[in-house]
């Protein structure tokens, strides 16, 4: 049975939701999560692809998109922190730092 379309489907669904929340959100985390979100739907995508081919680049690839993710996590929580801690907010309006 060819589950090839079911898996896609579910992977562009889990893109669409993580672009929805990044566009309608203004709170950071949730900003930061639903980035996390389109990155596991495209590991998803190259993990269907990978074993709908019978090769394994598609699963090293999800490995280094793991780490990528790993240290986007590690990076931005502290970069979120650090800025709550300044602003004392988490709305992503709100915070201006770069602007004069």
């Amino acid at each position: 049975m060819n589950l090839l379309p079911f898996y896609l489907s579910i992977s562009a669904f889990m893109f669409i939701m993580g672009v929805i929340g990044v566009l309608t959100r203004r709170n950071a985390i949730i900003v930061f999560m639903s980035i996390e979100l389109m990155l596991n739907s495209a590991n998803l995508t190259f993990v269907t692809f990978s074993s709908y081919l019978g090769n394994i680049t598609g699963q090293l690839f999800v490995f280094f998109v793991m780490a990528v993710a790993a240290a986007e996590a590690a990076v931005g929580l502290a970069i979120i922190i650090a800025i709550f801690r300044n602003k004392s907010t988490m709305n992503v309006d709100q915070i201006n730092i770069l602007k004069w």
